[in-house]
């Protein structure tokens, strides 16, 4: 038999001249070959036509045989019984096939309706897990976008298309304010802060830090200046594990232990380990265990100088658990204040593994491996090598690109007890984390008048949807095709949340989609390593857009960019209140009065200042 579906050979037909040649069971034998070849293989239709084919031929071969009895009469009585015994036979043979062809038929049909079994009872575990992947990035795409503003979206998006084919020659990627550039270091990596390093110590400190990336890196400084300011020998920090962060990481597996040493060494004491004879101490028996009931929080020098130093000089060890903001920033001691900002901007370097895929990552984004400012020499290190990529073409220059911030994961929305336009699933999503993670803010609601979402939204207590941020970057004039990094993928809500957002600037990308699973795989599990190379590729990039300034990582990273900038990096922090107050009147203002609004809050809020009381060197690191 051929190939199943082509044409079969022609078979000649059976030489009738010389019938006294052709023997009496030619036609049955032929019949049985050709049968035989359409017998069922598996296939329930090929096994109707073998069926056909068999009725076909037992036809054919009972009328060719009595053609042979009346030619051969002389054998009429012998040839009979032969072809009654034939018949017989193939009698039975088309019924044993048809029963065959049956089973086969009956066997389809099984299939068929066991398979439908299988998917009807394999949908409800799908569901289960788009409700499971409800908060992770972008999952759920199958949901409704939500959309808040719908004409002002509508208006973006036909002003964004219509512009988006004109050359840019906006000013939107340079810093706005040239004094930016005038803007002195508040700290020096080569020159000492101290004049000569008090010999001896008070003792060692122990400090436990807390939360993820970045507020563990205010606590080391904040850990290096309370050292100083009790000469107390500090012992490199731990970082307690969290729950939430879920991150095993230790101060060496993210910062360079040996770099940290060695730029504090002429101002701070600094060792790996506690000597062994203090080990084996139990520390909270002694009283020399601190948490937040013994120092309160933004404490000023004198009470660790009053409360610690006392501990520190009667027990050897202090031992500070969950230390994160608890030194203030004033009023501060000059040299305190510089040394806090040497630990933040000189001291604290990223290890190799993370500088090369950060590297890889920057590099995919440009398009080019050229190191371009300080800022990428003291965030990658020695991985950039100035080659240019493969079909891009050199004499453009590297691509551009904004990093976007997005602080719209799901913590941060429950906690602010705001509403998002997500209706009743929304309200009862919410309210379900905040009982979870929230008990005490569930508690606190209980007991107090709560301010309604809507009032929270014009004072500028809500996080910034996607769709806000989307609208801000379109009111500053950003092109359509911008090419957009996204720090921090879990976005609550998914590409529901994000579609307003995609919608006007569709050239989105996060870590995720620039390097592979084996660049990443060494980052899987550790929530921090792979916060810092958010950091990098934030503080690296052409222009930086937040949406909370009162985050960590936007506070770090601005700071950052402030401090190795030269001048020529521009932050863009939008100002809540006032954007909720334009937003107001979605339905009525006008694209070009919307434009000339939001422009002026972003330009206001970019005014160099000289650091106010109180504020962070961390964000605000001039020195006058």
């Amino acid at each position: 038999m051929g190939r199943q579906g082509s044409p079969r050979s022609p078979r000649p037909p059976p030489e009738l001249t010389e019938p006294m040649k052709v023997k009496p069971s030619f036609g049955m034998k032929n019949c049985q070959v050709r049968c035989s070849e359409n017998l069922p293989g598996g296939d329930h239709k090929i096994g109707r036509r073998s069926l056909e084919g068999d009725f076909l031929c037992n036809k054919a071969g009972l009328v060719h045989g009595l053609k042979n009895d009346s030619i051969q009469s002389s054998k009429g009585m012998y040839n009979g019984r032969r072809q009654m015994f034939f018949l017989g036979h193939v009698r039975s043979i088309a019924l044993v096939v048809g029963l065959m062809g049956s089973l086969f038929m009956l066997d389809s049909l099984m299939f068929s309706i066991i398979h439908s079994m299988n998917l009807q009872n394999s949908s409800p575990p799908r569901k289960s897990t788009e409700l499971q992947d409800k908060h992770s990035g972008y999952a759920n795409e199958e949901r409704t976008p939500v959309v808040m503003y719908g004409q002002l979206l509508n208006l973006a998006s036909s002003v964004l298309a219509e512009k988006d084919i004109e050359l840019d020659t906006s000013t939107l990627w340079e810093e706005p304010y040239k004094q930016a550039s005038e803007w002195k270091p508040c700290a020096d990596r080569n020159n000492s802060i101290n004049q000569g390093k008090p010999s001896g110590s008070s003792g060692f400190l122990l400090v436990s830090a807390n939360g993820g990336l970045n507020q563990q890196r205010v606590a080391v400084c904040n850990a290096v200046a309370v050292a100083s300011l009790l000469n107390a020998t500090l012992v490199i920090p731990k970082f307690l594990y969290s729950n939430v962060w879920n991150d095993p990481s230790q101060f060496g597996d993210i910062y360079q232990e040996e770099h940290f040493m060695n730029t504090l060494k002429d101002e701070v004491n600094i060792v790996k380990e506690l000597p062994s004879h203090l080990q084996s101490l139990d520390i909270e028996a002694i009283g020399s265990l601190i948490t937040d009931a013994d120092i309160v929080k933004e404490a000023k020098p004198i009470d660790f100088v009053r409360v610690i130093l006392p501990l520190l000089l009667r027990n050897g060890v202090v031992h500070f658990l969950g230390f994160g903001n608890r030194l203030g920033f004033d009023p501060l001691p000059f040299k305190l204040q510089r040394l806090r900002c040497k630990c933040n901007f000189h001291a604290l370097k990223f290890v190799p593994k993370i500088q090369q895929v950060a590297s890889l990552l920057v590099s995919r984004i440009r398009k080019t491996n050229a190191a371009r400012s300080s800022l990428d020499k003291q965030l990658l290190g020695n991985f950039t090598t100035g080659i240019p990529f493969k079909g891009h073409d050199a004499s453009i220059g590297p691509s551009k690109y904004l990093a976007l911030h997005l602080r719209f994961e799901i913590d941060m929305v429950a906690y602010s007890l705001c509403a998002f336009g997500g209706g009743e699933d929304e309200t009862k999503d919410l309210e379900a984390y905040r009982n979870i993670h929230f008990p005490i803010v569930v508690e606190r609601l209980k007991n107090t008048k709560s301010v309604s979402p809507a009032e929270l939204r014009k004072l500028g207590r809500c996080p910034l949807t996607p769709e806000e941020a989307g609208l801000v970057l379109s009111g500053l004039g950003f092109k359509r095709g911008t090419y957009i990094y996204l720090a921090g993928s879990d976005i609550y809500g998914g590409k529901s949340r994000m579609h307003p957002f995609t919608r006007l600037y569709p050239n989105v990308v996060t870590k995720e989609d620039l390097l592979t699973p084996s660049e990443l795989a060494p980052f899987s599990n550790f929530s921090s390593q792979l916060a810092a190379l958010d950091f990098i590729a934030c503080a690296t990039s052409d222009v930086f857009a937040m949406t909370d300034s009162g985050s960590q990582l936007s506070s770090l990273v601005s700071g950052y960019r402030i401090y190795y900038g030269d001048g020529r990096a521009p932050t863009i922090r939008p100002n809540k209140k006032r954007l909720a107050a334009i937003l107001t009147e979605n339905g009525t203002i006008s694209w070009n009065s919307f434009q000339e609004r939001v422009r002026k809050m972003i330009e206001e809020g970019q005014r160099v200042s000289v650091r106010g009381l109180g504020r962070s060197i961390y964000r605000q690191p001039s020195c006058t």
